[in-house]
């Protein structure tokens, strides 16, 4: 069933915990249907649970989806301020007789539970009560809950993702509506909710079809109209088993930290149950919205792939300007107290050329930031493994870096066009492998033995720089020397 202009869908959160990958996918596609078919996308908070609900979890869903680009149309609003509304549809429900007073206490049904065991069903107990006795005990205090009286019968539709469902209602037990506080249960405040905003569309997760039949009954009942239900699949794990914390981070707060960009992340979720018509992977948001039907989503459970999420977010780092690159990872460096603020106005045009070499090199932001060490930092901090693998003689190695400290000096221009050329010449004269010459170079320089290419390297670290950190280099060595003959 494809919706049209005068499609009103929402994403409806609960403020009990940080913005997840789930609710983050469900908000999504909820926003693409609405931009697709240039419909509605309505925020709204279901903060009816007063005891879990939190302002500073409404906030962090908030943050997460002004993060990914997800703005709504409507709202946010919040459920708790539709009590009113929710308790007149409950009470319309008994004025109809499709609700009846409950006066069992929770201990009685506590009983009756323990003694029916796994499958009870609340046994209709109150449902028999002439309403004039109902009316009589409820006048006179009497705590009671308000249940739907569930008909007899079958409730089925026509769900977008899954085909027809049917449920039989002789499973459904007589479900409550309102509290014995009258306060709303979440079925009863979700219809009147979705009946109050006019909701055409109501795209959320698998784990709601259990829901959907109860709800089907209180439209039925109140005589309004259903909404097109899709069920989205369940986002799985590698080891096949329902994403959680075990899997690694889930709440999109911690792949913002970890340096995911929100263009990366939106795409990666919109491929999680969704098929956009063809294999290409990476698509631009204009892209996605043109193609977004919500026959396209797949009724098979996703499965979330980090490193896939890392390889797309690679490929949306390299196609950032190295404006957009540096504004990202300097806030990182200045947190690792690397460089300051002021430092990076001064050196900008150096710290524009590094982001724009490392950025081919790293999958997230904040290993853009990892990479930029040797690069900001005063002096280079050696890695032990490096020097033992490429300073294994260190009077050899001390004789060769003089060397090419001798020949970086009196280099006529700072350029790899002739740089290059006399390192490959220290290595003939030398009689050894190029590769001998360069990753003691490396080490010296950046400390690590893994960096881009070293000519692109030594550009960026510029001829003084370069000859400081061989003279530290070689000091090292004489350490190391000292160290040797001492043992």
């Amino acid at each position: 069933m494809k919706a049209n202009s005068s499609a009103r869908v929402r994403f409806a959160p609960s403020p009990t915990g940080f913005l997840h990958v789930g609710g983050a996918r469900t908000a999504l596609f909820n926003w693409l249907l609405a931009r697709h078919c240039g419909g509605t996308f309505i925020l709204r908070i279901e903060d009816t649970d007063r005891e879990r609900s939190s302002k500073e979890m409404t906030a962090a869903i908030l943050d997460g989806l002004e993060w990914l680009g997800l703005d709504s149309d409507e709202g946010p609003y919040h459920q708790a301020e539709g009590t009113d509304r929710h308790r007149a549809d409950a009470l319309a429900l008994l004025e109809r007789g499709s609700a009846y007073r409950c006066f069992c206490s929770p201990a009685e049904l506590d009983a009756r539970r323990a003694a029916a065991g796994e499958g009870y069903r609340y046994d209709r107990g109150c449902a028999a009560i002439a309403s004039v006795e109902s009316d009589r005990r409820a006048a006179d205090g009497e705590p009671h809950t308000l249940r739907f009286r569930v008909p007899a019968g079958v409730t089925a539709w026509d769900d977008v993702v899954h085909g027809p469902i049917e449920f039989a209602n002789a499973d459904i037990e007589d479900f409550i509506v309102l509290r014995t506080d009258g306060s709303p249960i979440y079925n009863m405040a979700v219809v009147s909710d979705d009946a109050h905003m006019r909701i055409t569309h109501v795209v959320r997760g698998a784990d709601h079809i259990s829901n959907t039949p109860k709800q089907i009954l209180l439209y039925g009942a109140l005589g309004l109209a259903l909404p097109v239900f899709a069920h989205v699949p369940l986002i799985l794990g590698l080891d096949g088993k329902r994403l959680s914390k075990r899997h690694g981070a889930t709440a999109v707060s911690e792949y913002r930290n970890e340096g995911i960009l929100p263009d990366a992340m939106v795409n990666f979720l919109a491929l999680l149950g969704w098929y956009p018509g063809e294999e290409r992977e990476i698509l631009s948001r204009a892209e996605m919205i043109e193609r977004f039907t919500l026959e396209g989503i797949n009724r098979k459970a996703a499965v979330f792939d980090p490193v896939k999420l890392s390889w797309m977010n690679g490929q949306y780092l390299n196609g950032l300007s190295a404006e957009s690159l540096l504004e990202a990872v300097t806030p990182i460096l200045i947190e690792r107290g690397w460089i300051d603020a002021v430092e990076i106005q001064g050196r900008r045009d150096t710290l524009l050329r590094m982001v724009d070499l490392l950025k081919t090199r790293a999958r997230t932001i904040a290993e853009i930031a990892d990479q930029a060490e040797p690069y900001v930092r005063a002096r280079p901090a050696y890695d032990p493994a490096a020097i033992a693998r490429h300073w294994k003689d260190p009077a050899e190695t001390k004789r060769r870096l003089a060397a090419m400290r001798s020949l970086f000096a009196g280099a006529s221009t700072w350029d790899a066009s002739e740089l290059e050329p006399a390192v490959r010449g220290l290595a003939a004269q030398e009689g050894v492998g190029a590769g001998r010459i360069i990753h003691p170079l490396r080490v010296a320089v950046t400390g690590l033995s893994d960096s881009p290419g070293i000519f692109d390297v030594l550009g960026l670290l510029g001829r003084d720089r370069t000859i400081e950190r061989i003279d530290s280099a070689i000091e090292r060595l004489d350490e190391m020397e000292r160290g040797a003959h001492a043992g």
